[in-house]
């Protein structure tokens, strides 16, 4: 008896972390302008506002994509809006990261899929795209 319970939790642990890895990203949900006018630190995610230049988003698209486990959902520097996926290297969660153009203002909008809490990893991502960003 014990014995069927231990793969029973194993095989509910292999099945959500098939759900969590082969789960479709909807880009009509994740590919969304971010919104706020300050910065914004929540539990599940960062806002990040922050005066670049008309080059910005360019310019960070390139950084973006040099990031490990990180690939294009949707969207494009001609559109003005790229929407990024990022997963954690053991599980593969995914994080969601959309960065906006809006003049000379890059709005990055990263935040999490499952969960409640990120633990700072958004955080932690989207400023140290933005210290490579710096001149």
């Amino acid at each position: 008896m014990k014995k069927m319970g231990l793969w029973l939790v194993v095989g509910a642990v292999v099945l959500m972390g098939a759900y969590i890895r082969l789960a479709p990203s909807d880009p009509g949900r994740w590919h969304v302008a971010p919104v706020g006018d300050v910065d914004r630190n929540d539990r599940g995610g960062v806002l990040r506002l922050v005066e670049t230049g008309p080059d910005g988003l360019e310019r960070l698209d390139a950084i973006a994509r040099t990031s490990p486990r990180t690939r294009v959902l949707t969207g494009s520097v001609e559109e003005g809006v790229i929407t990024y996926v990022t997963r954690t290297p053991v599980i593969g969660f995914p994080d969601y990261t959309t960065v906006q153009q809006d003049g000379d203002t890059l709005r990055i909008h990263g935040r999490l899929r499952f969960g409640r809490s990120d633990f700072g990893v958004n955080r932690g991502r989207v400023d140290g795209w933005l210290a490579l960003l710096q001149p």
